[in-house]
């Protein structure tokens, strides 16, 4: 057994028996497990454990598990595996349009479950040493990993937020959607790469307060993304 990582995994699942099973494999591959049956209980024993992952089931009573995913994004960056009831493409999306970073669909393969923890754990939230990039009234922490426009910090789910902080790393330089799928999703990442073009549409969304005589979110046809910046200080 791995008791190197000792890492606190927080599992939210209404279904006892699928709950016992993921703590099982869980603990087996090293890491301590609370669990919680609903999502006000969730909410609780996130704010409590601050744990280093969650595995979230999307069925919980009260608070489904969507809602509980929402409300942990206005808190945290932390890593969320949704646990879904069905492979259906739909649901999974659901999950990973509000900010999910991984989904496994019932039944599972404790295997499969092990290996996703370990791959999400491993991916790095953010691959910057410290540094502020100011971009006339676009202000990028890089070491905080915050951004503000005009003085007013903006919220971003992480995965967007981690896009944009690679992308303000690097001013007027080209990237492809695949290259950004590997900078910012990780060599494992196995779904469209059209998840840079709904990650790009949110962050647009986010910026359309910066004025475009500083800087644009600017797509080049055939070439990929980049964050062209006219002012700097």
């Amino acid at each position: 057994m791995n008791r190197e990582k000792e890492k606190t995994i927080l599992v939210a699942e209404d279904e006892t028996p699928v709950s016992q099973v993921l703590k099982a494999c869980l603990n087996e591959a090293g890491y301590r497990v609370e669990q919680a049956f609903d999502g006000e209980e969730a909410l609780g024993k996130f704010s409590v454990f601050n744990p280093a992952l969650v595995i979230l089931g999307t069925t919980l009573p009260g608070m489904d598990g969507c809602q509980v995913l929402q409300e942990i994004r206005k808190r945290s960056s932390c890593p969320v595996i949704m646990l879904t009831a069905s492979g259906r493409l739909e649901e999974k999306l659901t999950g990973l349009n509000q900010g999910a970073d991984d989904c496994i669909a019932k039944p599972f393969a404790t295997e499969e479950v092990v290996a996703r923890v370990n791959a999400v754990l491993r991916r790095p939230a953010h691959i910057f040493t410290g540094d502020i990039r100011q971009y006339g009234s676009l202000r990028v922490d890089l070491q905080a990993h915050t951004v503000y426009l005009h003085g007013v910090e903006l919220s971003f789910i992480p995965r967007d937020l981690s896009l944009l902080l690679f992308l303000a790393r690097y001013p007027n330089r080209t990237f492809t959607r695949k290259q950004l799928i590997e900078e910012v999703w990780g060599l494992d990442y196995a779904g469209s790469e059209r998840a840079v073009d709904l990650a790009v549409k949110r962050i647009r969304k986010a910026l359309r307060n910066w004025p475009v005589s500083e800087g644009e979110l600017k797509t080049l046809r055939g070439l990929g993304y980049q964050l062209s910046v006219h002012e700097q200080k």
